[in-house]
Order: structure tokens, then C-alpha cells, then sequence
């Protein structure tokens, strides 16, 4: 975004198969990259740290306390603030979130506050074979939007985009998520503060190596935590 300092945060955890050929697509958009990696049993942070050493646009934020993605998430929004970054986008290390869309995500936050990758506004697709997660994912949503008010159409999206005035705004030191509900909760944060959420089309995909690491335990947590979210906000205490 010409005089921009656009930072790509990117959390990771076992991704040995997938950082490399991911952190060659998404440095051929002239962008700076984080990887805050809770200390991967795989070497992921090893992989990283060797790139780090070639190219200065690459960092490593290796965690090795208090580990988990929503901890992991806000440790690195704060590394990229104080990197003096202006745009934040935020995506995960299996290829689910393709690099290819981050010009479009740039494009648009010009004219929004926060971007999401979306699968269901026109032209977005979520190509994963499992029908029953689909089925989830759309229900997720519903749920999601009755509960917390949203207005935006993929309230699960992890691909996002944010201007630097969001994430000071919604004070990232006072997240509460632990595991993946961070991605509900800083959305959540977000439109209470009025910020302009926009969402652009990017077709979602299964991952091709690894495992996932988001199963039936999460998904459970993360319901919960929106019911805490909408309970603490009625009662004046989400910060």
C-alpha cells in the first residue's frame, strides 16, 4: 500500500509442511512477516529463524509460556504495533488462507477500518469436502450474529485485515480469548467501537499437509466464549 507498513501475522503450531512455500507466496506482496510460533515440537520455529536470517522481512516471535492461538494472536498484534506497523493481516499457516488474496484485502482496507476474507458474500466459496462442517460453519454464523449482533456475513473468518487505529482502539493487551475465539472476539470489539467492517470473496480449503489442530473441544469453547462476550458486554465489563 505504497508508503504503508503492512505487517502479516501469521499463527502457527507444528506447520514444518507448510511455512516455507507459504512465506515465499506471501513475500512476493511486498509485505512484512511475523510468525508467532508456540515453540513447535516440529522445528517450525527452526524453519522460520533460518529465513529470518536471509531475509529482514521475516521475524520469529517463538512463545514459550502461557501458549495457546488466542495468546499467540494477541502477543503477535502487539509485536506488529510496536514494529510501527499501519495494516495488520492476520491469517493462518496451512494454506487455508491463500496469500493470493492479499492484494484484495490491501485494496479494500482503504476504503474499510477491518477486511475479512470471507466464504459467503458472492463469489466466496468454503471448498472443503466435509458437508457436516460446512453445515457447522454456516450455523456457527447464524448463531453468532443473533448473539453478538454482527453484520457482517463470515463471523469465523480468520483471514483478516485491520488498520493499525483498530487494534489500539479495541486494546489488544486486554484480550480475553485463550484458544481460537479470539477471531469472535476482536470482531466483536470491533463493531462495538463502530469500526467499518467490509468482507471480500476468497474460496476456503482444507489443508493439504499436517493435521488440524481445530476439533470439537474448540468449537465447544469457542460458543461458550461468545456467550460470555455478549454477558460481559450487558454488564459494562468487556474492555
Amino acid at each position: 500500500m505504497g508508503d504503508k507498513n503492512v505487517f502479516v501475522m501469521i499463527p502457527t503450531y507444528n506447520e514444518k509442511e507448510n511455512i516455507e512455500p507459504l512465506l515465499d507466496e506471501v513475500l512476493m506482496h511486498n509485505v512484512n512477516v511475523v510468525v508467532v510460533d508456540d515453540n513447535s515440537p516440529d522445528g517450525t520455529w527452526r524453519l522460520v529463524q533460518d529465513i529470518a536470517s536471509r531475509d529482514r522481512r521475516v521475524n520469529l516471535l517463538l512463545r514459550k509460556k502461557d501458549k495457546g492461538r488466542g495468546r499467540a494472536g494477541r502477543d503477535g498484534f502487539k509485536y506488529c504495533l510496536n514494529k510501527g506497523a499501519d495494516i495488520v493481516i492476520e491469517m493462518d499457516g496451512d494454506f487455508s488462507h491463500h496469500p493470493k488474496y492479499i492484494p484484495l484485502m490491501l485494496k479494500e482496507i482503504k476504503n474499510a477500518d477491518v477486511v475479512l476474507g470471507s466464504r459467503v458474500v458472492a463469489g466466496g466459496v468454503d471448498a472443503r469436502p466435509s458437508i457436516a462442517r460446512r453445515i457447522i460453519t454456516k450455523g456457527a454464523n447464524a448463531y453468532l450474529r443473533l448473539l453478538l449482533g454482527l453484520r457482517v456475513g463470515d463471523c469465523n473468518s480468520g483471514y483478516r485485515c485491520f488498520r493499525r487505529e483498530v487494534l489500539e482502539e479495541i486494546g489488544v493487551n486486554n484480550i480475553e480469548s485463550v484458544g481460537p475465539s479470539i477471531v469472535q472476539e476482536v470482531l466483536f470489539k470491533a463493531s462495538l467501537k463502530g469500526f467499518k467492517i467490509s468482507e471480500v470473496p476468497i474460496v476456503f480449503k482444507d489443508r493439504e499437509l499436517g493435521s488440524s489442530k481445530l476439533g470439537a473441544k474448540h468449537l465447544a469453547s469457542g460458543y461458550f466464549m461468545a456467550l460470555k462476550f455478549a454477558a460481559m458486554h450487558k454488564l459494562g465489563r468487556l474492555k
